[in-house]
């Protein structure tokens, strides 16, 4: 018998205290026993998590108005600065802003995690000044107590199934994916394998426009698709397949957020980002939905490439799974070359069991998405118009 569930119906049982919730982890072994039907009888929502850098991600910040008055037509926080062509004295400050004074070691990501953890920020703000709005400088310190408004809005987070990193090049050189050492002297990659949220629904099923999710501590929502949104199943050698080039757009309170899943990162070389930690629940509406969550990193591959090579389009040297690479070693043209993550799985299941205990204290119901995100996207270069 074909077994098929409501979220209405769900959240009844969420309500109610009988909803059956587990992570993304622990759906394997049950699945493995009960096989697919059963399990999809018996379990109701399965939770995902990912933290890691995400570089596309910011806060609208609004400080309230000064006596007089001011239009900021240029804002500082912490020396980084913010822009500011919003209104009078909204602002959006992005995570890889570089300070002015510090350069790489402090950015927007800094004076995010700063401003969550309750610290004071220094606020300097000017403007040409007009008749409405006549001063013209201001100098001061703000917290997330005294303004209105700090909304943590990322236009691209959670990255489907990111590649790994490595470079064939005689020299060290430094990238977003990390320190690459010479001669494939390692291997970096950031992706959850089989916790992460869009590898466990990589047919955007349940997630889309309006679901409710674990966002930095808080609960927030997917409010579009991600940009550079390019969802793709790729087929390899053998009949892997691949699933890659989905994003995420998501919105949610900064003010009710934690620095234990959002924090500053800083990688040598290159700048700073931001580690974010997201989790979504997954509605178990239908077999076909049990089946993608079950799915196990040794079935989760990712493509190889050579960050040496400083063109858009990098070399391929094959493609690898996830037990492979949470094994810490992997062999490429015949060299055992060691991994290193760049996201935490151990925080990533440390987001899906804390959305598991909010589900079942009845804290957290399930979102149906309002819209379906797209099947298909664009991922074009720029062009270079003369």
């Amino acid at each position: 018998m074909t077994v098929k569930k409501t979220y209405k119906e769900i959240n009844e049982r969420i309500k109610k205290g009988e909803a059956v919730v587990v992570s993304a982890e622990e759906i394997i072994p049950i699945v493995e026993k009960k096989g697919i039907e059963k399990a999809t009888e018996e379990v109701d929502v399965v939770t995902t998590g990912t933290f890691g850098p995400m570089c596309s991600s910011g806060a609208i910040i609004n400080f309230g108005h000064s006596d007089p008055p001011i239009r900021m037509q240029k804002v500082w926080l912490n020396d980084v600065e913010a822009y500011a062509g919003l209104a009078a004295v909204d602002v959006y400050l992005g995570a890889t802003q570089l300070s002015e004074s510090k350069g790489m070691a402090y950015g927007g990501a800094h004076v995010i995690e700063d401003l969550i953890s309750g610290k004071k920020i220094k606020l300097k703000a000017i403007s040409q000044g007009t008749d409405c709005y006549p001063r013209r400088e201001i100098e001061t310190y703000i917290t997330k107590e005294s303004i209105n408004q700090a909304i943590l809005f990322n236009p691209r987070n959670s990255y489907q199934n990111y590649n790994v990193a490595v470079n064939t090049s005689h020299r060290k050189i430094y990238t977003y994916m990390g320190i690459l050492l010479p001669e494939m002297g390692n291997a970096n990659y950031s992706t959850s394998g089989q916790l992460s949220p869009l590898l466990n629904d990589p047919k955007f099923m349940t997630i889309g426009i309006g679901t409710r999710i674990f966002l930095g501590g808080a609960q927030g929502y997917i409010v579009w698709e991600g940009t550079q949104f390019y969802p793709q199943l790729l087929k390899t050698e053998g009949g892997k397949r691949i699933y890659k080039g989905g994003t995420l757009a998501v919105i949610g309170n900064l003010k009710e957020m934690s620095p234990d899943f959002i924090r500053a990162a800083f990688f040598k070389g290159y700048g700073v980002s931001l580690l974010i930690g997201i989790g979504v629940p997954i509605p178990i509406l239908n077999s076909e939905i049990m089946k993608y969550v079950a799915v196990k990193d040794e079935d989760i591959y990712t493509e190889i490439v050579d960050y040496s090579f400083p063109r858009l389009k990098k070399p391929s040297l094959g493609w690898v799974n996830y037990k492979q690479l949470r094994e810490g070693m992997i062999n490429i043209r015949g060299k055992d070359i060691p991994t290193s993550p760049l996201s935490s799985y151990a925080k990533a299941r440390e987001i899906a069991l804390k959305l598991k205990a909010e589900i079942l204290k009845g804290n957290f119901l399930l979102q149906e998405p309002i819209q379906k995100l797209p099947k298909k996207g664009e991922f074009k270069p720029l062009l270079e118009i003369r």
